[in-house]
């Protein structure tokens, strides 16, 4: 279980990155490595206590993240063009 503890410091230096972020696109970066984190913090768990349902929660989550992001990066690629 020591592997969750480590993945959990990453979670929080990627938190300071998504905050500290110069530009939106840094920040987008930021959310995406944090969601991606949690997605393997999951997975290791469930793996780890034999949970086979929690491998569907990873897969539902890692889906509308990866929705969520393409939809934020659509928006303000948009709205820094001015359409």
């Amino acid at each position: 279980m020591y592997i969750l503890w480590i993945m959990l410091i990453f979670l929080v230096l990627y938190l300071v990155m998504t905050i500290m972020g110069p530009t939106v696109w840094d920040r987008l970066l930021g959310v995406g490595l944090i969601s991606s984190k949690i997605i393997v913090m999951v997975l290791v768990f469930s793996s780890y206590e034999e949970i086979a349902y929690l491998l569907d929660y990873a897969t539902i989550y890692a889906l509308s993240g990866f929705i969520g992001t393409i939809f934020i990066a659509l928006y303000w690629g948009r709205k820094k063009r001015g359409k």
